[in-house]
């Protein structure tokens, strides 16, 4: 793998955990923040650094970490 095809997932990431404060969110709002980092690095690994699979793993990731955290 190439280091250019970790590059949109690195900013999903950032994006996703350095602009939330954590202080104020619920759970739930944490683990769909969470998933959303964790599903857009995981679809851009998977697609090689592809803007559709890196988008569509955050998407998929941060609905599947909002269930998560209306469990707790």
């Amino acid at each position: 793998m190439k280091i250019h095809s970790l590059i949109p997932a690195i900013l999903i990431t950032i994006a996703a955990t350095g602009c939330a404060t954590w202080d104020n969110m619920s759970s739930r709002e944490k683990s769909a923040a969470t998933g959303a980092a964790v599903g857009g690095v995981a679809g851009a690994v998977i697609t090689d650094g592809g803007i559709l699979g890196t988008v569509g793993g955050a998407a998929i990731g941060g609905v599947i970490g909002d269930q998560v955290g209306k469990k707790k």
